[in-house]
């Protein structure tokens, strides 16, 4: 299909699972493709995003599986927790990993470039050694980046990114923000044994979940020992002379912490890609703007993923990316992603998982909404003492029965979330879970057992 009038069909800036899969798919529907990267092959995901982050949270489950079993019978002795051991584990899975992302794209013959791309002409880009190639199509797939908040010694605090990396646990840490970032990793520095502080410049945790789950969320966590301050916002931050560092927020007095972490958010990652070159039309919060085929303002330039601030999540950006390289290289119908009803889920401690709308939203959007609750303690805690409730919430239409909105957090919420979101994306009923039998016992089965 190589075209001789440029060098490429396609180039693609960024390689994480968005950029893998499209120029994957797009090679493989004969297209002769390149792909730049700066940092690793894999991207967030794969490389500071929710592999090596999952893998933490069974490390952290640990902790509390280790203090159950004993209610089970078993007997284990002294624990010791060794968080180096961990951290190196994880990080050479990480390696691995981006070796098989590496070869997928190689054994498709994808030439890769491993350094920074610009464009520098309508179809013209330029690579950090100062090589020019050309393209036919240009897509951008560059992600996002955690955003750093302007506040007084802001540089003393880490991201998300620097968390994988960590030479040992802080006894104290401060994190800032209330979304899923925040709290995630606010259940694992928990369960590792540090004090865990969450600093929110609002008052409420998870604003896209439903209420009822936050505010399961908040006691949980609470019992677990995360302390909690909302409406607070950072002052300064200073290093002090034996380690750590001096905190002010504006509620309340000077205090020391030994590490901040500011998890409020993630920015597109358009600056120095040349886009006011090509004409590239950005949204206010620097995003690229693209119609529902992924295609910007300009004709043969297109985005992908994080980038485009559209559904953060990495399965979107893969659908998307296998999206644009069926349109542009498959010879098809032109192919669009519904970003409608995608199920998602929160790794904290217990975890949540959700799809569709939450009470609210249906409320607002359909007027007559019937919702069933299923608020109780799953067997494992009841032995093992542990008094957790699991809360699962289902929103229906009141007129049709149609399930609109599943809402859960309870251990393995998402693992059973995944089939449920079959069930709501086709437009199931009430009546079709209540006619399924239920496995028991299980906690999936108050799926189909809510009254």
């Amino acid at each position: 299909m190589a075209n001789n009038e440029y060098d490429y069909d396609l180039f693609t800036i960024g390689a994480g699972s968005g950029g893998v899969r499209a120029s994957r798919v797009s090679a493989a529907h004969g297209a002769k493709v390149a792909i730049a990267e700066e940092h690793r092959v894999g991207g967030t995901c794969v490389i500071r995003g929710c592999v090596p982050k999952k893998m933490l949270v069974y490390g952290a489950h640990f902790a509390e599986d280790l203090e159950d079993c004993q209610r089970f019978g078993w007997d284990i002795g002294e624990r010791k927790f060794d968080w180096i051991k961990l951290r190196d584990n994880v990080l050479e899975d990480v390696t691995r990993i981006e070796g098989a992302y590496t070869n997928t794209l190689e054994s498709h013959d994808v030439e890769i470039f491993k350094e920074r791309a610009e464009i520098t002409g309508p179809h013209e880009i330029t690579l950090a050694s100062g090589k020019t190639v050309t393209a036919k199509h240009i897509l951008i797939a560059t992600g996002a980046r955690p955003r750093m908040p302007e506040c007084q010694g802001a540089e003393h605090a880490i991201s998300s990114n620097e968390a994988f990396h960590l030479d040992e646990l802080p006894k104290k840490i401060i994190i800032a923000g209330g979304g899923y970032i925040a709290n995630e990793f606010a259940g694992i520095f928990n369960e590792f044994g540090c004090d865990v502080h969450i600093v929110n410049r609002g008052d409420r945790l998870l604003r896209s979940y439903d209420e009822a789950l936050r505010d399961r969320l908040l006691q949980i966590s609470t019992m677990k020992g995360i302390k909690f301050r909302f409406n607070t916002h950072f002052e300064y931050i200073k290093p002090c002379d034996e380690g750590g560092y001096f905190v002010k927020l504006s509620d309340c007095d000077e205090e020391k912490a030994d590490l901040v972490m500011f998890a409020v958010g993630r920015i597109p990652n358009t600056e120095g890609l040349g886009l006011e070159n090509a004409g590239v039309e950005l949204g206010e919060g620097g995003e690229i703007k693209v119609d529902r085929f992924s295609k910007t303002n300009v004709d043969h330039i297109y985005a992908v993923g994080d980038v485009t601030d559209r559904v953060q999540l990495t399965p979107v950006a893969i659908r998307e990316g296998q999206a644009f390289a069926d349109t542009v290289f498959g010879g098809g119908e032109p192919v669009a992603v519904d970003h409608s009803c995608v199920p998602s889920a929160v790794f904290s401690h217990p975890p949540i998982a959700a799809v569709g709308m939450t009470e609210g939203e249906a409320k607002n959007q359909l007027g007559s909404v019937k919702v069933y609750l299923s608020d109780f303690r799953p067997m494992k805690n009841v032995l093992a003492g542990r008094n957790e409730r699991s809360l699962m919430k289902m929103v229906c239409d009141g007129d049709s029965g149609r399930i609109v909105g599943i809402h859960m957090i309870a251990p393995e919420a998402p693992e059973m979330m995944q089939a449920a979101a079959i069930a709501v994306k086709a437009g199931l009923t009430k009546a079709d879970f209540d006619s399924t039998v239920a496995i028991h016992p299980t906690m999936a089965e108050e799926l189909v057992l809510m009254r």
